[in-house]
């Protein structure tokens, strides 16, 4: 990772039902960084799964909900000692609807509040705050529903302007959705010390429809927290428009399995973009390589990034657009297992992904077998980007 030494750990506060992007969009970026993060979960031991929620605003009066994928957690409720932490992250969801009838919950981030350490809640997570009572006196926003809750805690309530608005009150770090997670994960990092350097960079995304959920937002807000431009294009759709993703995750069958994710924004148009203008190129997996691969268009863009030496940031089944443009003969390169066949064919030379998360870097080229191996993957990509995160 993106580090010397790690000298920082936060807590994460979990619950079934969280949702998807606020639990492990922090998580996999603050490791990246160089960050350890501990994710717990009440009545829940390190290695046991918490569900997720996917929740989006829609034409609908409220949001939607959806399964997201299985949170692993990586470290047990019962054993935390809060002197070994540095700051708290508390994602949204419904998961703090319950948690914030909990008093060991309570006593936890009374412990973090009284002590001055970060912490950095959104959404709905502000339910568990208010239930804590460490909001009196405190400017907050939240997901607008919570706002009758915070003003009874007696807090300063600050109306997003947008679903992308964050408050910062001293120590306190607090959002309205996962829209603004690259302000909210800045935030934080900033609160625990940390200095970001060399993130005057410009970073160009493939995308393509039911691309991944977590390999395209995860980089992309991990990225955006950094400072850097991050747009993201598709053949034939423009701004504004939007790409659906698909939740893949490891279920025990012979395959992944795949659900609905999000709908992820485009921010760039595809024939107009200056693809000269980008220090680096972000390919996402899951099955948008598929057609991607097949667009002369998308083939010339990978080609120009590869010929140019700039950084190219694969994962997953992205490598189908690396072998298909031909860049792949004589380069070290690992993918999903089931991509090896065209990383192969397309002459490179194949490392196996044990344990799935390992990334490498050749050169210029970093990939990666999955969503898992993010926090390596971006940090590799910090490196050929010459981006660091210090303590």
């Amino acid at each position: 990772m993106a580090k010397d030494v790690a000298t920082r750990r936060v807590l994460m506060l979990c619950g079934d039902y969280m949702e998807d992007y606020e639990a492990m969009v922090p998580f996999q970026a603050l490791q990246a960084f160089g960050i350890y993060v501990d994710a717990v979960c009440p009545g829940k031991k390190a290695g046991e799964l918490c569900r997720t929620s996917v929740h989006q605003i829609l034409e609908h009066q409220t949001y939607s909900e959806s399964r997201g994928h299985n949170f692993a957690l990586n470290a047990t409720f019962d054993e935390i000692e809060v002197r070994k932490y540095n700051g708290l992250i508390i994602p949204g969801g419904r998961a703090p609807e319950y948690l914030a009838m909990d008093e060991s919950v309570l006593k936890l981030v009374r412990e973090f509040s009284n002590s001055g350490k970060a912490i950095a809640s959104i959404c709905h997570g502000q339910l568990i705050l208010s239930a804590a009572d460490v909001v009196k006196g405190r400017k907050c926003t939240a997901y607008p529903a919570v706002k009758p809750v915070l003003i009874a805690a007696r807090s300063y309530w600050v109306e997003a302007e947008t679903t992308a608005t964050c408050v910062r009150d001293g120590n306190l770090i607090t959002g309205a959705t996962y829209e603004g997670h690259p302000e909210f994960i800045r935030l934080f990092v900033e609160e625990l010390g940390g200095t970001i350097q060399g993130s005057n960079k410009k970073i160009l995304f493939l995308c393509g429809d039911y691309m991944e959920d977590y390999e395209v937002m995860v980089p992309f807000q991990s990225l955006g927290a950094l400072g850097c431009k991050v747009d993201a294009i598709c053949p034939n759709k423009k701004a504004g428009d939007i790409c659906p993703t698909a939740i893949h995750d490891f279920e025990g069958d012979q395959t992944y399995s795949e659900k609905p994710g999000h709908n992820f924004t485009l921010n760039e148009q595809f024939d107009s973009v200056d693809i000269s203008s980008y220090d680096a190129l972000v390919i996402p997996g899951g099955r948008a390589p598929e057609y991607l691969a097949l667009d002369e268009k998308v083939i010339d863009l990978v080609k120009h990034f590869m010929d140019s030496k700039k950084p190219v940031a694969s994962i997953c089944h992205g490598q189908q657009i690396l072998s298909a443009a031909g860049v792949l003969k004589g380069r070290k390169c690992t993918a999903y297992p089931a991509v090896k066949l065209n990383v192969v064919l397309g002459g490179g030379t194949w490392l196996e992904p044990d344990p799935i998360h390992r990334c490498y870097t050749d050169e210029n080229l970093v990939t990666g077998a999955a969503w898992p191996g993010h926090p390596e993957f971006i940090s590799q990509l910090m490196v050929l980007l010459g981006i660091t995160v210090s303590f």
